[in-house]
């Protein structure tokens, strides 16, 4: 997708700006009894947006508001998602307390932003709400002590479409948000998953993690190291330089990355972004590399004017061409000049769509085993 394309599509809201929202209008209404609508907040970066409520109570001790997230254009899981606020008055000096109520998990292990035993509740978004807190508490003579319960009905249920079960958030979503903006297709929410994995298997003392594209490359790397627990797969998706980079600046010994032939063909050709809409296969340089394990010349045009990478690894294997050895090495190279000298070394997997792994380029000490 062209940068052109990428402004004509709609952004949206992170779940950590509908909560803020919500607070400040639930908190308003405890200290006033009106809810103000549409409830207007102030994101980090300085810009004002305003907010319509979908929901709003009050009752003995608490009042409690919701928004519907609009994540704009961007396929973000939480889309639709109701995100509810309920405030209660807390106990004098406490200041802001965040529960997590339905749909919003808890954080039980380390390496995270928020430490074990609290609300999946990041610190940009922790910040928001004590800031709309403190506002409202100024403007409408409250303390600022307070219980702010964050929901998302469903939650738990969408939670399974993220990466939070294996970053040991348990019972729900995340609220999240650095800027308050989703930007389309920015995968910026994907990209954070991926680092966050990195944090908790450093945490937990891993000295090995998988970086897989999808789930049958995953499943064929775990197959050769099957002592390696679930907090060590990183469902790295189309994100190898999300990944990489962040091993750069806090590095784990030991990288397996297990892919599609197409996919780490692209990273051998030196894309990090594996999207087929953000990088495109150069079938020259296929060809050349065909050309260089000694294929035939009609394979090597064929290769030249071929639809699909698979084509041309079919053709490949067919005529006794090992394509598939020369773009593991080729794409373990990348990794490694991404890397930068970073301790960490690498092996790659490359997997067919059954499953089969198809080329092994080993760990550096050639066992390709830990």
């Amino acid at each position: 997708m062209s940068k052109a394309d990428a402004t004509k599509l709609r952004r949206g809201w992170t779940t950590g700006a509908c909560a803020t929202a919500a607070a400040k209008a639930a908190y308003e209404a405890l200290l006033s009894g009106r809810f103000p609508d549409p409830v207007e907040i102030v994101l980090p970066r300085g810009e004002h947006v305003a907010f319509a409520l979908a929901r709003e109570e009050t009752g003995e001790g608490f009042a409690r508001a919701a928004i519907v997230k609009d994540a704009g254009d961007d396929p973000d899981v939480t889309h639709g998602a109701l995100v509810v606020s309920t405030v209660r008055a807390g106990a004098a000096g406490t200041g802001v307390v965040f529960r997590a109520g339905e749909g919003v998990g808890t954080v039980t292990r380390a390496g995270l932003p928020i430490p074990p035993g609290e609300p999946a509740i990041n610190p940009v978004p922790r910040s928001m709400i004590a800031g709309v807190i403190a506002e409202v508490a100024a403007r409408c003579g409250g303390s600022g002590d307070v219980e702010v319960e964050v929901s998302i009905p469903g939650g738990e249920l969408l939670a399974q479409k993220t990466m939070n079960p294996r970053l040991g958030i348990l019972g729900g979503l995340s609220v999240l948000g650095t800027t308050g903006i989703v930007r389309p297709f920015s995968c910026a929410a994907w990209i954070a998953s991926i680092h966050r994995g990195v944090d908790v298997a450093r945490a937990a003392g891993l000295d090995h993690v998988v970086g897989a594209t999808g789930a049958t490359s995953e499943a064929a790397a775990l197959a050769r190291h099957p002592h390696l627990p679930e907090m060590a797969c990183l469902d790295m998706g189309d994100f190898a330089g999300g990944l990489l980079k962040y091993l750069r600046a806090h590095p784990l010994p030991r990288l397996t990355l297990s892919g599609g032939f197409a996919k780490f063909l692209k990273l051998g050709q030196g894309a990090l972004d594996l999207h087929s809409a953000r990088s495109r296969v150069d079938f020259d340089a296929l060809a050349q590399v065909l050309a260089d394990c000694g294929a035939q010349a009609d394979l090597v045009a064929a290769a030249r004017g071929a639809n699909t990478a698979k084509e041309v690894l079919d053709l490949a294997q067919a005529a006794g061409i090992d394509v598939a050895q020369e773009v593991a090495r080729a794409a373990r190279t990348a990794a490694l000049a991404v890397l930068r000298g970073a301790p960490v070394d690498v092996e790659v997997y490359l997997v067919d769509r059954a499953g089969a792994i198809v080329a092994h380029v080993p760990f550096s000490d050639e066992s390709g085993m830990t």
